[in-house]
């Protein structure tokens, strides 16, 4: 069980570096995935990951009160708000409807969090 949870840790930490330079896959998501696994497998790259200058801050709120910053709301928001308005440039009605209801969905999820 430990080798699958530091493989889904490794894998995490690769999508979440992959969400760090690409503005439409998440990073902070993937990365609190990669802590909870690296927790049960690996305990020093959880450290690295919980130590991180940038993201850590971030992954120890999400632990200890459910939050999201304002800042990391702002963006996550502008950022579902782009898919929608890249959707419908690209693939027109209907499809954006289905941005449009991620934009929705996530994006109240994201607004209701604590900061």
């Amino acid at each position: 069980m430990r080798g699958l949870y530091l493989a889904g840790g490794i894998v995490s930490t690769a999508l979440g570096a992959i969400g760090a330079v690409l503005p439409i896959v998440p990073t902070v998501p993937f990365l609190l995935l990669a802590a909870f696994c690296f927790a049960r497998s690996n305990e020093e790259w959880e450290r690295k990951i919980i130590e991180h200058p940038t993201w850590g801050p971030q992954i120890m709120d999400w632990r200890e009160r459910r939050a999201i910053s304002r800042k990391a709301k702002i963006s996550a928001i502008a950022t579902l708000v782009a898919g929608v308005v890249f959707t419908g440039i690209t693939l027109g009605h209907p499809w954006v409807w289905i941005s449009v209801g991620a934009l929705v969905i996530i994006g109240g999820w994201i607004a209701t969090r604590a900061e």
